[in-house]
């Protein structure tokens, strides 16, 4: 598809609301992989289902884990997905066949996993209550340095090219650490004014270019250069490019991320179904998006190369995108719509192969004709590719393979009638004396073993912040529900460290 001609002339942002797409099951978190073919939505019954998002239609449906899943991570080559659940379990997936890779258990819920930019063998994992790690394949680990080690509320995310890690705590302070070595490379304090510092809650980086902003407690989205945070050093003093907020409602931030160019910024609305959009460069509001009044917002992302947004709500995704108008006359300018067949007149010499009135030859109609046009080699898209790449990744999977489901397929009339008097197979015979249970004869799946990661230090065992949400919402209390002890799994208070439950 030709992204020139997709282009709205300037305006590179949604307009209205153009769907949703329903799990069947409550979705929770989603992201799109590295081209915008896929979306993959993480579910409240511990389902991952994967979109393909230029058909609108469900791709593959991936039983990830048995409580609800949290967050979710695409590899840069899009063939395996991260999925964290608030069970304290972290999974890795192959996105072409849905087998489970790795799987991992922490002893403290885990609030956020991310993939390396580049490098899928190495992921970052944000436990509660606890310093965030670089966990790699193996389950080796390290831990990220922090300011406090008694402030341990601590957000982190890799950057753009995955050279340095950016974590800033309740205390306003982010720190940059190197990928490699992990040590610190810069660090700076967000303050609100007199020296009065705020929580941040999140940290995002733009696709394109240096950006990234921080979403504070505040309510207010700072945005920085990176190359001007790492030019200040440690306990340096950059000034953020833009502040944005909304200083009529004073509306908190529950999700905020940049646009796949970097040139608009949108942050859902913690009150209620509401995306506002900003232009970075000049930092005013453009656009406002309401959603259906009395939902929270969960969840949003921007598409990497259109001007799309995917935002979850009410368990659903809803998308929103331009209203698609058809204009001709900008690609000709003498083109005209007609309303009624009109009877054409043809010149006298229009469709002749050589026009004899013409007078003069134009040495430059010459020239344009005698030239050779390569229809034959393929230009890489600079949207698709990085500052760093001169050829699109081959090895990439975009789209995933559809197979039609048939229940019970009729056999064919010109096929060979068996012997009666013949035993029938054994697979036959199963089907035949145990119909449910035709699972079985499927191929087995391999069973994936589970790594028990061991954190250094306390790690409470705390309930998981989209459950006790969840609860609040319900029972409008923190407590078990009735008739449960907090030693039960229904409130995953109690639920034991050492278990050694290994799922398939």
């Amino acid at each position: 598809m030709n992204l020139e001609l997709l282009e709205s002339f300037g305006q590179n942002f949604p307009e209205e609301s153009d769907g949703t797409l329903d799990c069947i099951s409550m979705a929770l978190t989603c992201a799109f992989n590295k081209r915008g073919t896929l979306l993959a939505v993480g579910c409240n019954d511990g389902r991952v289902v994967i979109w393909d998002f230029l058909t609108r239609g469900i791709a593959k449906i991936i039983s990830a884990h048995v409580h609800p899943v949290c967050s979710v991570s695409w590899s840069r080559d899009g063939r395996k997905l991260l999925s964290a659940s608030t069970d304290n379990m972290i999974s890795i997936w192959d996105v072409l066949t849905g087998d489970c890779d790795q799987r991992y258990r922490f002893p403290s819920p885990v609030l956020k996993v991310q993939f390396h930019p580049r490098k899928h063998a190495k992921i970052l994992v944000c436990p509660m209550k606890h310093a965030p790690i670089v966990l790699n394949i193996d389950g080796s680990y390290s831990v990220i340095p922090t300011d406090d080690d008694f402030d341990l509320n601590i957000v982190a995310s890799f950057d753009r090219r995955g050279r340095y890690i950016y974590s800033g705590n309740a205390k306003g302070k982010v720190l940059v650490v190197s990928t490699d070595n992990f040590k610190l490379v810069a660090s700076f304090k967000v303050t609100t004014g007199a020296s009065n510092t705020t929580a941040i809650k999140s940290i995002e980086f733009a696709r394109r270019g240096n950006c990234f902003l921080v979403n504070t407690a505040d309510r207010i989205i700072r945005v920085y250069e990176s190359g001007e945070v790492l030019a200040c050093g440690k306990d340096g003093e950059p000034e953020p490019i833009q502040k944005l907020q909304d200083l009529v409602n004073r509306t908190p931030w529950k999700k905020c991320c940049f646009s796949g160019d970097g040139e608009y910024i949108v942050a859902g609305s913690a009150r209620q179904h509401a995306l506002y959009i900003w232009e970075k460069k000049y930092g005013n509001l453009v656009k406002i998006l309401h959603g259906t009044r009395g939902e929270l917002l969960l969840d949003v992302v921007w598409h990497p190369v259109r001007p799309i947004i995917a935002s979850v709500s009410s368990g659903v995704v809803s998308v929103w995108a331009q209203n698609q108008v058809e204009n001709w006359s900008a690609y000709a300018p003498d083109f005209k719509e007609l309303d009624e067949n009109v009877e054409y007149e043809e010149r006298e010499s229009e469709f002749d192969i050589e026009d004899e009135d013409k007078s003069v030859v134009d040495p430059v109609d010459v020239a344009v004709e005698d030239e050779e046009v390569d229809v034959l080699a393929v230009e890489p898209i600079a949207a698709f590719l990085s500052s760093d790449e001169e050829a699109e990744d081959e090895k990439a999977l975009l789209y995933l393979p559809i197979s039609p489901e048939v229940d019970e397929p009729e056999e064919p009339t010109w096929a060979p009638t068996s012997d009666p008097t013949d035993e029938p197979p054994q697979a036959e015979t199963q089907k035949r004396v145990a119909p449910k249970e035709s699972s079985l004869l499927s191929p087995k799946k391999k069973k994936v073993k589970v790594v028990d990661i061991e954190l250094h230090g306390d790690t409470p065992d705390e309930l998981h912040p989209l459950l006790s949400n969840k609860s609040d919402g319900k029972t409008k209390r923190r407590g078990p529900p009735p008739g449960k002890q907090k030693g039960t799994s229904d409130g995953r208070r109690g639920k034991s460290k050492h278990r050694r439950i290994h799922d398939d």
